[in-house]
């Protein structure tokens, strides 16, 4: 009776070590092919811009549109928002770098979305033109590639809405990249092309 009882326990030993490392193997498998959701801020964060930069004028000014979109309505620690700034800036160009060096630009964002939150702004749509009212011309000073994008905002105020028009002047780089050189307020544009 005695060696009955031996290879009882001895044989639930082994199911139960059996039975731990299945579990064990299982609850990594499960885990490991989870599908982990990013935020708005993390997806601009982490878009490795060396390797996958935008093809496209319209691709660079809907990208910084994303970024600007999370600056007024996402939350994010002060290391986020300094990527944030970062991952802006690689879409701009060398001259506007220069005019707008990073603690001033940052600074310019803080105090702009200080001034939203205050006045419970919210950017609620962008959109970009369609490819064909890109305008792409070349400078006969310099010979540079240079591209015009329109983009609206609409944007809500408390209960009031409102809709702005920026024009983005890009310029191609050394590399074939195209960057924003500059941007300014403008009349109302005909068409746009929803990017939400």
């Amino acid at each position: 009776m005695k060696k009955v009882g031996i290879v009882v326990a001895a044989l639930l030993c082994v199911a139960l070590v059996c039975s731990g490392f299945y579990l064990a193997k299982n609850h990594a498998e499960t885990h490991s092919g989870e599908n982990v959701q990013l935020t708005k801020v993390q997806k601009i964060i982490m878009r490795d811009l060396e390797n996958d930069y935008p093809a496209t004028p319209r691709e660079v000014v809907k990208f910084y549109n994303q970024i600007i979109t999370v600056y007024y309505g996402e939350d994010y620690t002060d290391e986020e928002f300094s990527s944030l700034v970062l991952q802006a800036r690689q879409v701009m160009d060398k001259e506007l770098l220069e005019n707008n060096p990073e603690t001033d630009y940052k600074e310019a964002v803080r105090k702009d979305v200080a001034n939203y939150k205050e006045r419970s702004r919210t950017i609620r749509q962008t959109s970009v033109c369609d490819t064909n009212e890109v305008l792409y011309l070349t400078d006969k000073n310099n010979g540079d590639e240079l591209a015009y994008v329109t983009a609206s905002y609409f944007v809500q105020e408390k209960k009031k809405f409102d809709k702005t028009y920026q024009k983005y002047v890009l310029r191609k780089d050394d590399e074939g990249n195209w960057k924003i050189l500059n941007y300014y307020q403008i009349e109302g544009s005909p068409s746009e092309e929803d990017d939400d």
